[in-house]
């Protein structure tokens, strides 16, 4: 579990500082459950607007196990890729540091093809409205988690890069769980909820950049060791 705790991080801090983004793709959704209402409103409409975002954050997680079950999969088959692909999640995690400091749009391409799957989901989806239960709102969340979105891709890449089923979820969770608070909010506080993330967006993604270094400082001084460690022996039996 400690290995994962940059990973974890970064998902976490980009679903928070990210959700700007996130309201304008799935808050108009979130709104219609309330979260602009009267108090009076508020308590029968906030359960839904929970069961939407418990649905979307359920799908990130069963999106992490499979990712990283494809990860895991390609590792097992080369054994050799297990040190690239921990190289390769420090990388990750600086391009979504960077992302998310700059607004950089760098999963474009893959958003416009997720979007293609999306338009066949989509009237399922459009088949929910209006929500009027919880149990409803659950189910569109669950359909609504699987919109294309740069933000999401990129830290699937990162929960795949965990190769394990395990620590691909809790990735993908983090990230739900940083959104929430943008989303619960919808209507009531968003936007200034939303300045003051966009304020410290930079601050955040230079933050995740480091831990992404340290991330491939990491593998990187225990290979040079081990490299070391061979040469001193090689030397001795040489001698």
């Amino acid at each position: 579990m400690t290995d994962l705790w940059p990973q974890l991080t970064a998902a976490f801090v980009t679903g928070l500082l990210g959700s700007a983004h996130c309201v304008g793709m799935c808050g108009g959704i979130s709104g219609l459950f309330a979260v602009n209402a009267a108090v009076q409103s508020l308590k029968t409409q906030a359960p839904k607007a929970i069961a939407y975002n418990v649905g979307r954050i359920l799908t990130y997680a069963i999106l992490g196990v499979v990712v990283a079950l494809l990860g895991k999969t390609m590792v097992d088959s080369i054994p050799k890729l297990a040190a690239p692909v921990r190289l390769a999640s420090g990388l990750l995690i600086i391009l979504i540091g960077l992302q998310l400091a700059f607004n950089w749009r760098l999963l474009t391409p893959l958003e416009n093809a997720g979007a293609k799957l999306w338009r066949s989901m989509a009237p399922t989806a459009k088949g929910l409205l209006p929500v009027e239960s919880a149990r409803q709102a659950l189910a569109l969340g669950l359909i609504w988690g699987l919109l294309p979105c740069g933000l999401v891709y990129s830290v699937l890449l990162l929960a795949a890069s965990t190769v394990d089923p395990v620590g691909g979820s809790l990735v993908m969770l983090a990230f739900g769980l940083g959104t929430m608070p943008a989303m619960i909010a919808t209507g009531l506080s968003a936007s200034k909820l939303s300045q003051f993330m966009s304020r410290n967006r930079v601050g955040a993604g230079l933050l995740i950049v480091l831990i992404g270094i340290a991330t491939i400082a990491m593998p990187v001084m225990k290979l040079s060791g081990s490299q070391d460690q061979s040469m001193h022996q090689h030397r001795e039996m040489t001698h």
